[in-house]
């Protein structure tokens, strides 16, 4: 019994664990396969709860599941054979009141369910302000937000509390209310036996091996009670987890697209038009220019005029909703997203480093780096002075999005980065905002 036990136990997890391992890659990837507007409609918080809080009540019920209705249900089941074997009158008269029980136990289901939804619900709340205030750090300081941060996660957190205590109230009525149908059911099967036994149609022993086994099925049948609200709360992650997976918002490739060659013609934008999906009016209207190998193409405008989309429209961020962008005279939506992603170099606005060290940030992308590239496109960035500085040089970790550097620094990485990837296309979106006047112009002869 005890080698059975391990290896029931081991077993079992090990297939939840690999199921659940599994539907959770498959989330992560399926969210990074996704286009900039499915992230533009859902916070990094919410997805960070699908992929993790969500994922792990799945996980507890597939391994609970799994174990319990199997080893608990072949339990009652080879016990209600063995009662129905030896009196079958008593035996339907022992289980008579399970409709009974069954009722409540839906109607208590129903009820758990919703509030595993909310309970859910709750933790997103917790992630997204988590998120937000953790990544805004600085700015929670400087307007000495801290009192009301600490005040909303305290809300948040008494929201989670309470829905929590709905739940384990409702959980904790399953087992009695079965014990209490166990209990009819004894003194039903006391009372026929007991008379049996007087009129002699039953005997004493096999009375008793009868109350053994009947008594036997309510442990199994306990468990199996607390099994239901485990599985209650893993279909209400599970519905959020799947109504994440059955959305596909990402840019489509089309079924006969082209490998598209290095770039040495021009780029072309010709009678663009572009609006967002969420209805608002066109950002874009008939833009038209070309870009030719060599030059360099300023689109100046105002805070909002649609800078930043333009140039997202070439890397297929976005598709056109009139016109086309042309590479080489190719609609980039004729093209592989692979083959056309690598021929642009990026340096966005907003600077995005990673929790990793500065070689791997300026490597990022590439395989089987030469170190004496990523040098050399740090001398080019100007990076390569301030990186001698670091304590672990080129090995220094950074912190998480470029935490521990100045903003000239995490800006000369990100344009170190773009150039070690020699791309036939560079965008820079507003890529020197950060820099002094000084190193902004050694940067640009760098790039030039």
């Amino acid at each position: 019994k005890g080698l059975s036990s391990y290896f029931s136990t081991t077993l079992v997890a090990d297939a939840g664990q690999h199921a659940v391992t599994d539907l959770r890659k498959k989330l992560y990837q399926h969210v990074l396969g996704q286009s900039f507007a499915f992230l533009g409609r859902s916070s990094t918080g919410t997805l960070m709860s699908h992929i993790t809080t969500d994922v792990e009540k799945i996980q507890a019920a597939v391994s609970e599941l799994a174990g319990d209705l199997l080893k608990e249900g072949l339990t009652i089941l080879g016990l209600m054979a063995v009662l129905f074997y030896m009196d079958w009158k008593l035996a339907l008269l022992s289980i008579v009141g399970l409709p009974l029980a069954m009722h409540p136990l839906v109607k208590l289901g129903r009820r758990l369910r919703a509030s595993n939804e909310t309970s859910l619900r709750r933790w997103r709340d917790i992630s997204e302000i988590l998120q937000e205030t953790i990544s805004g750090f600085r700015v929670v300081k400087a307007f000495r937000m801290e009192k009301f941060e600490i005040k909303r996660f305290h809300r948040a957190a008494s929201r989670l509390l309470n829905v929590n205590m709905r739940i384990t109230r409702t959980t904790a009525i399953l087992p009695p209310l079965m014990e209490f149908v166990g209990g009819l059911a004894m003194v039903g099967a006391l009372l026929y036996g007991s008379w049996a036994i007087q009129s002699e149609r039953l005997t004493t022993g096999a009375f008793v091996a009868f109350f053994t086994a009947l008594f036997a099925m309510y442990t199994p049948f306990k468990r199996l009670s607390r099994v239901n609200a485990t599985l209650q709360a893993a279909l209400a992650a599970g519905s959020r987890v799947f109504e994440v997976l059955d959305r596909h918002d990402e840019v489509p490739e089309a079924e006969d697209a082209v490998l598209l060659p290095r770039m040495k013609g021009e780029i072309e934008y010709r009678s663009v038009g572009f609006g967002y999906s969420d209805g608002h009016a066109a950002i874009l209207r008939n833009v038209s220019f070309v870009a030719r190998p060599g030059e360099v193409v300023a689109i100046v405008g105002n805070s909002g005029a649609g800078k930043t989309t333009l140039v997202n429209l070439l890397p297929r961020f976005y598709d056109v909703n009139e016109g086309a962008v042309l590479i080489d005279g190719i609609d980039v939506r004729q093209a592989t997203l692979g083959s056309l992603r690598r021929q642009v170099g990026l340096v966005t606005q907003e600077t995005v480093l990673f929790n990793d060290t500065v070689f791997a940030n300026i490597a990022y992308g590439l395989d089987d780096v030469d170190p004496a590239a990523v040098e050399s496109a740090a001398r080019a960035a100007f990076a390569h002075d301030f990186i001698l500085d670091l304590r672990r040089r080129y090995d220094t970790v950074i912190g998480e999005r470029g935490s521990r550097l100045s903003g000239g620094q995490r800006q000369r990485i990100a344009i170190a980065r773009a150039l070690l990837k020699n791309p036939p296309i560079l965008i820079l979106d507003e890529a020197t905002s950060a820099l002094d006047a000084e190193s902004e112009r050694l940067v640009q002869s760098a790039l030039a």
